[in-house]
């Protein structure tokens, strides 16, 4: 049973395409377990269409619609990159949560953490897959950009609860945690970074670089 899910801007930003790509492969994926949010999103959607009817028309200069079509291409070329972008990552994730592993390529960072690098993509610092050994534990750090995580497969604790597979969890700048996979199974998550994680103990400190894949 899915316990975390996304808060209500975020899924009115990903309603309305103006989450940025990696953000979105994540919220997406997160639909793809939870009923709940899918119902909320459609429920979103429904009440967008609905201010949309009944807002009163008003006139306005044919030069700022002339001026407003302009940008509006120069938009939807960007979105359009960005959503095939999204679309890609979206099937890989799918091939990961079927089990199809053997084309990532994975970097061992401790005895129990292996990271795979998803590539670039609008919206990240780092998009990537985490792979915790079962008990195995991430030594305490703490964020200098928003963090997202979705859980794929087995779970995690960590100070302010435990999280199973469809499990979505944000974390802000400042916020410390150490996660540790759970028994029963390996973990793996799917995560974005805006910016790289500081370890606060000094005898991890020498971490930092090998988690920073493509940031800093």
């Amino acid at each position: 049973m899915v316990n975390h899910h996304p808060d209500t801007n975020t899924l009115l930003e990903f309603a309305a395409s103006s989450l940025p790509a990696a953000q979105s492969v994540v919220v997406s994926t997160h639909l793809q377990f939870c009923s709940k949010c899918r119902q909320r999103l459609a429920q979103l959607e429904g009440l967008g269409a609905t201010m949309f009817e009944d807002a009163e028309p008003v006139d306005i200069n044919p030069s700022l619609f002339d001026s407003v079509l302009a940008r509006l291409d120069e938009v939807q070329d960007d979105r359009a990159a960005n959503d095939a972008n999204a679309s890609t990552m979206s099937w890989t994730v799918k091939q990961i949560r079927n089990g199809n592993l053997e084309e990532l390529q994975w970097k061992k960072v401790t005895r129990s953490l292996r990271i795979a690098d998803l590539g670039d993509i609008d919206g990240a610092a780092e998009f990537s897959l985490y792979h915790i050994a079962e008990g195995g534990r991430i030594p305490q750090h703490n964020h200098s950009g928003t963090e997202m995580t979705l859980v794929l497969q087995g779970g995690f604790s960590d100070e302010s609860g435990s999280y199973h597979a469809g499990d979505f969890i944000t974390r802000e700048a400042g916020d410390i945690h150490a996660p540790t996979a759970l028994p029963g199974g390996d973990c793996i998550c799917l995560a974005v970074l805006e910016s790289p994680l500081r370890f606060t103990r000094w005898h991890h400190r020498w971490l930092s670089p090998l988690l920073q894949l493509r940031a800093g």
